[in-house]
């Protein structure tokens, strides 16, 4: 082989080294720092998932979401679990923000919803448009499914308590903390009713939402936005905020039975 072939061989063979060492270097940098992690509430999961594609689309980045009550939610955090962006019922950003997990000034209000009554899909809807409808329905209902660490969980035993029907109601009760759950047990036909925030009725396969509670027993429940504080990409974790926090954002919360705020 001539002398000058064999400088390409070595030029090509080092070329190849060079580009193998930067991919090394910066490849998994470059794709971690492309995965925002977004930990999200149940009822704001409607929401997000509407808007993946145009948030990913604005800020460059995919979005790894991960959805469960916000109270499940937060354990994880403290135990460590690592997160770009919580959207979490406002009081648990609240918490997570004097803990140190995050930022202070990221958190954002987003918007809040109420409590509704959801049935299976198909079956007739029972009156709940009154105090004494609604109580007469909870009564009549072989069982009642919610999530007992959900936002709204508080909320249903304040108003068993103010019906005077708490020990009535007891017995029927089906609850579960796995996230879905309960609306899953109605779809499936397990339990009579589900109770629980509107957004996490009216867009669950398989259920029908009866109606929102009467105003007299409502309860409503704010979420909020945070940075983590340990985030892979703060830019980008403030991007998506301000994204779900603009237009096309407040346009997908009013679809999604959300009030923007």
């Amino acid at each position: 082989m001539t002398k000058q072939g064999i400088k390409k061989i070595s030029i090509a063979v080092s070329v190849l080294v060079i580009g193998a060492g930067l991919l090394l270097t910066f490849g998994p940098r470059t794709l971690a720092q492309t995965e925002l992690r977004v930990f999200t509430s149940d009822g704001m999961k409607p929401t997000l998932e509407a808007l993946i594609p145009q948030i990913e689309q604005s800020i460059g980045c995919k979005l790894a979401p991960q959805f469960n009550s916000s109270k499940n939610l937060r354990e994880k955090i403290q135990a460590g679990e690592p997160f770009d962006v919580a959207i979490l019922t406002s009081d648990v950003i609240d918490d997570l923000i004097q803990k140190g997990k995050i930022a202070p000034g990221s958190r954002t209000d987003l918007s809040r919803t109420g409590l509704g009554v959801g049935v299976r899909a198909g079956a007739a809807k029972p009156d709940i448009s009154t105090p004494e409808a609604l109580k007469k329905t909870l009564l009549a209902a072989k069982s009642i499914a919610f999530n007992p660490t959900g936002a709204s969980a508080v909320h249903n035993y304040e108003m068993f308590e103010r019906m005077g029907i708490t020990d009535a109601v007891k017995p029927k009760l089906m609850l579960d903390s796995e996230a879905g759950r309960p609306q899953q047990n109605v779809a499936e036909g397990k339990a009579d009713l589900v109770i629980t925030l509107i957004p996490e009725i009216k867009f669950f396969p398989g259920v029908d939402l009866a109606g929102p509670v009467p105003a007299d027993f409502q309860g409503y429940v704010s979420f909020s936005a945070g940075v983590g504080t340990k985030t892979s990409d703060a830019a980008a974790s403030k991007a998506l905020i301000q994204f779900i926090k603009g237009p096309e954002g407040v346009k997908v919360m009013k679809a999604k039975a959300m009030e923007p705020r």
